[in-house]
């Protein structure tokens, strides 16, 4: 019967034109976590698998494992082909998989990582005594031991104190969870033939001021690798052992460059977005004063959505108000769930400043971006997102998002615009000239089948129409506008639209008129989405 491997998974798409797949392998003593401050970087071009691994990430392995088991785990939870990158005994990890299946492993990438860890027939490395007294006193106190590890770790690096601190908050679980195996790994394993003998494009980088590993290895690593031609040796400068908490930048663009060198990179496939985000976010931010002033369509339709919260099936902890504007629904959510903590993310800075002047007692504002949320795993219970979610045009990336920090049996209720909002205004700018002048929003097809890449989400959708009513297209003009929803659509025209081009619109619009009024269509999708 197989060994039952418990490796835990984050899968993250790129948020920008996906050029690999890149999988990341934490070293001994930590988790998933240490790469969080590379991923905005690495994120700009590739997919990335991130994962925590029993015997290295402390509470995780309920019993030992196998290195076999672990490395087939690994494959298991990974895609297809990818390029690996391991930091410190993760890069053992890298070069055992490139090794036992080099068509999965396109290229490998090492970080502060070493063949052979100990010392050994002239090759730098621990003394074999020193990692003995090391092993035989974390079983001892497991604890003591990481403190200890982390001290090591930190040591060579600028401010130490402020990075073990950072290296133990990482950890969600201080118990030792087997990792004993994770250090007979580094005692038994030799890997330098192996280094020698891949075919795959291969980097190995080293941390200026990595004071764990020997002052002389990547000399030493240079000299082994000096006859193998896609193999390159580099270092991080003012990087310790723990470099990727230090210099992420530095890291990626590195490995974007050696990646780039040796073709593992596709080709960038990126199209323009219909619409800027930062255009998004600077018109609302303009618009925070003013915005509840005409709101009356956006409060209406979140007070239907408040509806479509139901029965959850337990008491949520963490309430996300995704794309809180002026923070109008905060009260309410708060009231209905008073033991829960309240986050108000939004795009825009000014509309956050705003909320913030104005409900000083939620838990936290922050700017944020739905397709790249500054949230944990798993970390969410409730989200709540009312006429937002339709200036994100990936919805694949939403809702790999959503569903990356909904918790299992957590809920997402939303509603967004569809594409035939405003056609009456949509309609009457055509009439005049060949410009964008209204905004694109996705239709509800494009929403189903971007979930239904995720086999642990469900998605309902429903639409409703709203009609609002004008005695002069001005009127809808100025709301729009005072709203901050006005047209940011990049092919807009540019500067001032023309006298008689705008008058020829409002001609067209009189076609609308239903006796003293202009109607204004809105098409509204409510969605529930549901994590199992």
């Amino acid at each position: 019967m197989p060994e039952t491997v418990d490796i835990r998974r984050e899968y993250l798409l790129a948020t920008d034109s996906s050029r690999c797949e890149l999988v990341l392998l934490h070293g001994w003593g930590c988790n998933r976590e240490v790469w969080r401050p590379l991923l905005p970087a690495l994120r700009s071009w590739a997919n990335i698998t991130l994962l925590d691994l029993p015997c290295l990430a402390p509470g995780l392995a309920p019993a030992p494992v196998s290195l076999n088991s672990l490395l087939e785990g690994i494959f298991t939870h990974s895609p297809e082909r990818a390029v690996y990158m391991g930091w410190s005994l993760g890069g053992q990890l890298a070069l055992e998989l490139a090794t036992m299946q080099p068509d999965r492993v396109v290229a490998l990438v090492t970080l502060c990582s070493t063949p052979c860890f100990l010392e050994q027939d002239g090759w730098p490395g621990m003394p074999a005594p020193t990692l003995q007294q090391f092993s035989e006193a974390f079983v001892a106190d497991p604890p003591a031991g990481l403190r200890r590890f982390d001290s090591l770790q930190a040591a060579g690096a600028a401010r130490p104190r402020s990075l073990m601190r950072s290296l133990h908050a990482l950890r969600n679980d201080q118990s030792s969870g087997y990792l004993e195996a994770g250090l007979d790994w580094l005692a038994c394993l030799d890997q330098r033939s192996c280094c020698s003998e891949l075919t795959q494009p291969q980097l190995h980088l080293y941390g200026d001021n990595d004071d764990l590993l020997a002052t002389d290895l990547a000399q030493s690593m240079a000299k082994l690798l000096e006859s193998v031609p896609r193999a390159v040796v580099g270092s991080i400068e003012d990087a310790s052992h723990v470099a990727p908490l230090e210099q992420g930048r530095a890291i990626s663009d590195s490995l974007f460059h050696f990646l780039q060198n040796a073709e593992r990179l596709s080709a960038s496939n990126t199209t323009a977005e219909p619409m800027a985000k930062s255009d998004v976010a600077q018109s609302f931010s303009r618009a925070a004063r003013q915005y509840d002033s005409v709101a009356s369509l956006q409060r209406d339709v979140g007070t239907a959505l408040l509806s479509q919260l139901g029965k959850l099936p337990r008491q949520p902890e963490i309430i996300v108000d995704l794309g809180s504007g002026t923070g109008y629904f905060c009260p309410e959510l708060v009231g209905r769930f008073p033991d829960a903590d309240y986050l108000g993310l939004d795009l825009a800075e000014g509309m956050v400043r705003f909320s913030r002047q104005q409900h000083p007692g939620a838990r936290a504002w922050m700017v944020a971006d739905a397709e790249t949320l500054p949230l944990a795993t798993e970390s969410v219970d409730l989200i709540f997102s009312s006429l937002a979610l339709q200036w994100c045009h990936r919805p694949e990336l939403l809702f790999s998002e959503l569903g990356r920090v909904l918790r299992p049996g957590g809920r997402c209720v939303f509603t967004s615009l569809g594409p035939n909002t405003l056609k009456e205004l949509r309609s009457s700018w055509a009439a005049v000239d060949q410009h964008q002048h209204v905004n694109t929003f996705l239709p509800a097809a494009a929403l189903i089948e971007a979930t239904s890449q995720h086999g642990n989400l469900t998605l309902a959708v429903h639409e409703q129409v709203y009609r609002m009513e004008y005695g002069r297209v001005s009127e809808l003009l100025h709301e729009l506008k005072t709203l901050g929803a006005h047209n940011v659509n990049r092919n807009r025209p540019s500067g001032l639209t023309g006298r008689r081009v705008l008058q020829g619109m409002m001609r067209a619009y009189e076609h609308w008129r239903e006796g003293e009024v202009l109607p204004a269509t809105y098409q509204v999708y409510f969605g529930v989405l549901e994590k199992t």
